[in-house]
């Protein structure tokens, strides 16, 4: 699985920090960043879903690996 945050859809709200703070950080501005780089670990993989289904701007995308 691996996750990705379009950036310029993000709009600040922060939800996804709020529910997978190893997942993502806030920047100086309010904004998401991804700290994950790569394939998201198998323990922190429903916090992901969790961050993308509850981001108002569909911001945070998941693609599974097959």
């Amino acid at each position: 699985m691996q996750i990705y945050l379009d950036a310029e859809k993000c709009q600040g709200h922060n939800r996804c920090y709020a529910l997978a703070p190893e997942l993502f950080d806030v920047d100086d501005y309010g904004q998401a960043v991804l700290i994950l780089d790569g394939d998201v670990p198998a323990e922190l993989r429903d916090k992901a879903r969790l961050a993308a289904s509850n981001c108002p701007e569909y911001a945070i995308t998941i693609t599974q690996e097959s």
